[in-house]
């Protein structure tokens, strides 16, 4: 779920990897460590629990190499800390590996085949490494060949890179189920689980598939399957605008990130609707949707709220049911199917694993798949039939903000493009350009008064440890997002409830001072929920309402611009956004890192 960064053949390579892993410090981790190597003899390994700063610091400038790797941990088996950080190394002190992804298989490996070895650490890692030095020490395999029959016994996902101490002058790698690429550059190469980590070396990289392995040189990188076949890859070229991923004048990448929805908005307007609101949608996309009697939305977190937004948009405006799933739950539940489904996924990263196990099962079943991410060149974008990109930019901190709005956006373009398609009146005047430039200007009002948002955080959450959000219809999906992103950064425990479902047992939790965030820009249901913000004020509840212009009160804190009700989130999403930003910092919490969190989770 964290960090790789491998180097061979530059003679700054200690550098590059820590500059590696500090750009890949959004994803979460809770330890560090590199291993170099100068091909002349001399060695080091460093680990250290905590921030990178912390490696950097006990590397210091003697130590260099031109071979190395690198890794941040998230730690899955056993506890943070030295023995567990990666680079993990077999006993001989011979071999020695960095790994991304779950062994699910590692206790019995170790049963069957490391009995008599003494294990240093509590991870499933350390299985790898210990397998490849048994299998060339005892029995005589070439590390080569060593390699390749340990993945060939691993059951689960992994991102590995190995080095053997005595033979340094190839990096050897493997994939399956977990992201990495090989970088190809000018006397020297590269290896990252995100090209983050290594732009500013190259940006020609080769990509490689699962159940595949890489040998890697200053030279040459030669890709094979498990089983010894060569395998020929054309480079693909991934390009980062460097000022994207820094802060600039920020003091945080979410506050950034929140600031430039309105742009992602505009963004997203140019990209996918000509100037008089036509669509630019790939005619086979959507044909093959007219051919879909029922729509499956697979998500996880933020985007799976997304997916909830996006659900409500289709049956609208295209007139076609749809259902939303949690990935991780219909990956091993499947349900009866329709008759001509045609699946979707939602995934900022474009790596998430648990949606990925739904597509891989979904193609073995010859259904169509779709994937909407911020990432052109990820493994779901790469595995799906078509891609709709979000056109959001490098997304930094662990809270998804402009992914959200984006995703939402793009499901818009979709439903309205397919109602067009299916000839649908509904469709045809939704004016999405008009309702986008609405959005953008309302969502610069509200990133315009950071002021304001601070003392609305301080004012309603304080220094509480409870809070709820509440809405009906659309503003009960925005209340899901709102509750996670409050939950995820500031450790305030939140929930997000359908406020008819109040009085069936949720009201028993409100007392006095508990904050309680409403939302209502539904005009149908406007009524009903005012009267359950009457019921949790009856009780001593702290209640702000964030309401549209034309639900409004006089009473209500925050009003908004009024957009069709199924793209009101563009704008309640930036509210929940923004007080879960500032209710963090005054906590002084970071609020890029949120405790325990990754960016991109690719374990299952």
């Amino acid at each position: 779920m964290c960090g790789i960064v491998g180097i061979i053949g530059l003679t700054a390579t200690t550098e590059v990897l820590l500059k590696g892993l500090e750009r890949l410090e959004y994803r979460g981790y809770d330890s560090a460590g590199l291993y170099v190597n100068d091909q002349n003899g001399h060695d080091d390994l460093i680990k250290t629990v905590g921030k990178i700063e912390n490696l950097r610091a006990a590397v210091g400038h003697e130590i260099q190499g031109t071979i190395g790797i690198a890794h941040t941990r998230w730690a899955t088996h056993g506890q943070p800390s030295v023995a567990n950080a990666h680079p993990q190394f077999s006993t001989s002190r011979r071999f020695y590996l960095v790994h991304n992804g779950v062994i699910t298989n590692y206790h019995e490996l170790k049963q069957t085949y490391l009995k008599d070895t003494e294990f240093v650490s509590q991870t499933d890692t350390e299985v790898i490494v210990q397998l490849v030095a048994a299998f060339v020490e005892q029995e005589g395999l070439t590390t080569q060949a060593a390699f390749q029959k340990a993945l060939g016994l691993l059951e689960g996902s992994y991102a590995l890179l190995l080095i053997d101490k005595q033979q340094p002058d190839t990096i050897y790698v493997g994939k399956n189920k977990s992201p990495l690429l090989i970088g190809v550059a000018d006397g020297f190469n590269l290896i990252a689980s995100d090209a983050l980590a290594t732009y500013d070396q190259t940006s020609t990289y080769l990509e490689l598939r699962d159940q595949e392995i890489a040998l890697v040189t200053s030279t040459d990188v030669e890709i094979l399957t498990l089983n010894g076949e060569k395998q020929t890859r054309e480079p693909i070229t991934i390009t980062i605008d460097d000022s994207s991923v820094s802060k600039g004048s920020y003091p945080t990448f979410m506050l950034k990130e929140i600031d430039e929805q309105p742009a992602v908005m505009r963004r997203i307007s140019q990209a996918y609707l000509t100037p008089d609101d036509q669509s630019i949608i790939e005619k086979k996309l959507l044909d093959a949707l007219t051919q879909a009697d029922r729509l499956y939305f697979v998500a996880a977190g933020t985007s799976y709220h997304a997916s909830l937004v996006g659900k409500r948009l289709f049956e609208k405006y295209a007139e076609i049911p749809a259902e939303v799933a949690v990935a991780s739950e219909f990956g091993y539940h499947w349900p009866i199917l329709s008759a001509r489904p045609f699946f979707i996924f939602l995934s900022q990263s474009g790596e998430t694993a648990d949606s990925r196990q739904v597509m891989i099962e979904a193609k073995r079943r010859g259904l169509p798949t779709l994937v909407m991410t911020n990432v052109a060149n990820s493994t779901l974008a790469r595995e799906a039939d078509y891609v709709l990109l979000l056109h959001a930019g490098p997304e930094i901190a662990v809270a998804s903000t402009k992914a959200y709005t984006a995703q939402i956006a793009v499901e818009a373009v979709l439903a309205k493009s397919l109602g067009e398609t299916r000839g649908l009146e509904i469709a045809q005047t939704f004016d999405l350009r008009r309702q986008l430039a609405i959005a953008a200007t309302g969502m610069e009002a509200l990133v315009s008064d950071h002021d304001a948002w601070a003392r609305l955080a301080q004012n309603y959450l304080g220094q509480r440890t409870d809070a709820f959000y509440l809405g009906r219809g659309i503003d009960y999906d925005v209340s899901l997002e709102a509750a996670l992103k409050l939950k995820e950064i500031s450790y305030v425990h939140t929930e997000g409830f359908a406020a008819g479902e109040l009085k069936h047992g949720t009201i028993a939790l409100i007392e006095t001072g508990v904050p309680v965030i409403v939302f209502i820009t539904e005009s149908e249901t406007a009524a009903h929920t005012r009267g359950n913000v009457q019921e949790v004020r009856a009780r001593g509840a702290n209640v702000l309402v964030i309401a549209s212009k034309v639900c409004q009160e006089a009473t209500d804190q925050v009003v908004l611009p009024t957009l069709t009700t199924e793209l009101m989130p563009l704008l309640t999403g930036v509210c929940g956004q923004l007080l879960a930003y500032f209710a963090t910092i005054q906590r002084g919490l970071n609020v890029d890192q949120p405790r325990n969190l990754a960016k991109s989770v690719t374990v299952e």
